[in-house]
């Protein structure tokens, strides 16, 4: 039965157009934790479990390309990789320039510093503050929305967002005293405030903005969309994609 499922997988991994043979290449940004990150030199967090899954069930071997988050749809676009997983938001903006296989749902959290006076729980109390976070995040744009329609309409000064190239930047902007508060994904600040010693406190009471998350493809690639999805269903068949999902709170 083994000898049989792996001749069924390199005989799907022959069929499915990727970059390299027999290779997934897999873009991220490996300093978002828990999502994926660096251990010395190796890729680790749920991305990382997910997408080796995930290879393995498409007879591949997965291959990371770290890759900054605000340049992962351009480099998939440049065909560098054949799938983004990098805890990537699905928005109406980014569905018009890439597909997506959808496999979690997060939203946001507002993290500040645990002495900081005022505690903001939603978009709407961050007005007049200067607000951290990673650069190229869906979430941007919706505070500039709430910055130019509530915040300076009402005398209330604008959010000021300041944007960095990783999560763990946007948090050291925090304990620096450069902003107020920081915009970031829900377990992103989780465990940001557990490895700070609790020198942050999350302020906001559920999550804001919550949101689908998936494995971003190109367009012109429908075959690899199609095995990754297959694979995921093979997954949930299995009861893997709830091992993996409960292993990180997910």
């Amino acid at each position: 039965a083994t000898a049989c499922l792996a001749q069924q997988s390199v005989a799907q991994a022959d069929d499915i157009p990727t970059i390299e043979s027999d290779t997934l290449l897999i873009g991220s940004d490996m300093t978002y934790p828990p999502y994926i990150y660096l251990e010395g030199e190796n890729p680790t967090g749920f991305e990382v479990d997910f997408m080796n899954a995930v290879a393995e069930h498409m007879g591949l071997e997965a291959e990371y390309v770290d890759t900054r988050f605000a340049q992962l749809i351009v480099g998939l676009r440049s065909n560098r990789y054949d799938v983004i997983a990098s805890l990537l938001y699905i928005t109406p903006e980014r569905a018009e320039v890439i597909d997506y296989v959808p496999h979690t749902q997060t939203g946001s959290s507002i993290l500040t510093a645990s002495n900081y006076a005022d505690s903001p729980s939603k978009p709407n109390d961050l007005c007049g503050m200067r607000v951290s976070s990673i650069q190229g995040a869906s979430w941007v744009p919706k505070l500039t929305e709430v910055s130019d329609q509530h915040c300076i309409p009402n005398g209330l000064g604008e959010i000021d967002i300041r944007e960095f190239a990783t999560a763990p930047e946007a948090t050291q902007a925090i304990l620096a005293g450069a902003v107020e508060a920081q915009f970031a994904d829900a377990a992103v600040a989780k465990l940001a405030m557990e490895n700070t010693d609790d020198a942050l406190k999350i302020t906001s009471k559920e999550l804001i903005y919550p949101i689908p998350v998936g494995l971003g493809v190109s367009s012109s690639n429908p075959e690899i969309k199609n095995a990754i999805a297959a694979a995921i269903e093979k997954m949930k068949e299995s009861g893997q994609y709830e091992e993996i999902l409960s292993a990180y709170n997910l």
